[in-house]
């Protein structure tokens, strides 16, 4: 096969007659033959050299071959490994592959069997890679001043902000923890005629009230005890940029209608002065909280939640452009590889599976602290599921319980028909299967396995 990049193949067999075989049978420009005679010795140059594949002998001295399959599966998660066996060892053979091996050769090895197997496999590993760097383009085809995604939820946000960056005075972004309202803020000023003066962020919440007034708008000299000279407030300090209002929902109630003010003409009084000062500010408030339920209360004024919501901008949380979760996965996990130096390239498709099952309640910011987490654990060049910290998984939404008697069939039984229908879709290739159904490859043998006759739901 023609590769764009060689290829490494990995032989571990302590018969060296086995290992010439295989050696002048597939060795080419294209693939990079390594062997060994001893197991530990042939583990070590998979740490090193991280083949595409690894052939092994099931029987070897010191180290069986389902020993070095354990190994390679938890450290490798994405090389497949080939077994050798003997004619009396099929069932060895069965449980290899239910133990996540691609395949096996039965000795003594058929060169024409032993090209066709291995072609095969390593034309599904170059899939895999080419389908890693169609990824790894797709991030940067979808990243939009920092935001990386292709939903249509998104796709949506940053076309709205395309829209109104250079038009807008006043701006409301609303969206739950963690799912970058303030990269949204940084692409308002970005994009907006003021890009060259200065974006300043104010955090409502972290201001006690009895300060909120000198803290937004300054105070002169003498206003109060302590108060030795002039001391300018955020308003003053983002004038010709944008000032960011985070946790706008914090904001004293008594605090609003000066800050209306504000808003409305662009001007202000320093706290102990009677001189109004005027300023030219875009301002974009920022909250995690229902406005509209804070006006219902009585906490938040309408006509400062009319003022400023003239624009209003809603992130989706990440549980509703899950789609976007790989791309997301990738740019954080190619980021922390280099930060932490680490030969991480990609993820694996059951650890992507697990990713996608997560409630995700701190959004993308707890996706980028579960892929930092990962990646300092990581290992092998694949970020696997036991790398990934322990954490809730999403329940369907609206579930109901059911039972069998509504003539539904057992979820296993759905499972086994769905695995079987992939299997038949990649035209016979169980390796490529497993992928498109984000399961290793043991789950999906288990899930083609026969049934015994008496089996009936529990």
């Amino acid at each position: 096969m023609a590769a764009a990049l060689q290829m490494c193949l990995l032989a571990i067999d302590d018969d060296p007659a086995t290992l010439e075989l295989i050696q002048a049978a597939l060795e080419s420009p294209e693939l990079q033959v390594r062997s060994a005679t001893d197991p530990k010795e042939g583990l070590a140059l998979a740490w090193r050299y991280r083949p595409e594949v690894v052939i092994v002998d099931l029987m070897m001295p010191g180290m069986s071959g389902l020993e070095v399959l354990d190994a390679i599966n938890e450290r490798l998660p994405q090389t497949d490994v080939v077994l050798l066996t003997g004619n009396d060892s099929a069932q060895s053979a069965v449980e290899a592959i239910q133990r996540g091996a691609t395949d096996y050769l039965v000795k003594p090895v058929s060169l024409k069997e032993l090209r066709k197997k291995i072609r095969g496999t390593l034309e599904e590993a170059d899939r895999r890679h080419r389908a890693a760097l169609a990824e790894q383009e797709a991030a940067a085809a979808h990243t939009f001043q920092g935001m990386i995604g292709r939903s249509v939820a998104m796709t949506d946000v940053f076309a709205r902000i395309r829209r109104v960056a250079p038009h807008f005075r006043t701006a409301l972004i609303h969206g739950e923890t963690g799912t970058g309202k303030e990269l949204v803020a940084r692409a308002l000023h970005t994009l907006s005629p003021v890009a060259q003066g200065p974006f300043v962020v104010c955090n409502c919440g972290a201001i006690a009230e009895s300060l909120f007034e000198r803290e937004m708008f300054g105070h002169v000299k003498g206003a109060f005890t302590g108060a030795d000279s002039d001391s300018p407030g955020f308003f003053e300090a983002a004038g010709g940029g944008t000032l960011v209002l985070d946790e706008i929902g914090e904001l004293p109630l008594a605090m609003q209608p000066k800050f209306l003010r504000a808003v409305q003409y662009q001007e202000f009084q320093q706290v102990g002065s009677p001189a109004k000062r005027s300023v030219d500010v875009r301002i974009v408030c920022v909250t995690n909280r229902d406005l509209r339920e804070r006006m219902g209360e009585g906490a938040f004024r309408e006509d400062l939640f009319y003022r400023l919501s003239m624009v209003e901008i809603t992130l989706p949380p990440l549980y509703e452009r899950i789609e976007d979760l790989p791309l997301l996965a990738r740019h954080f996990l190619k980021r922390f590889a280099a930060e932490f130096q680490k030969q991480v390239e990609d993820i694996s498709p059951r650890a992507l599976a697990a990713l996608v099952r997560r409630r995700w309640s701190g959004n993308v910011r707890e996706l980028e602290n579960v892929i930092g987490s990962a990646v300092m654990l990581c290992d092998g060049r694949a970020l696997d599921e036991v790398d990934l910290p322990p954490g809730p998984v999403r329940e369907p939404a609206n579930a109901t319980p059911l039972t069998f008697s509504e003539g539904l069939e057992p979820l296993t039984e759905v499972e086994r028909r769905y695995a079987r229908l992939a299997v038949e879709r990649c035209g016979g290739n169980k390796a490529r299967a497993a992928a498109t159904l984000g399961v290793s490859r043991a789950t999906l043998y288990k899930l083609l396995a026969p049934v015994a006759e008496d089996a009936s739901p529990g």
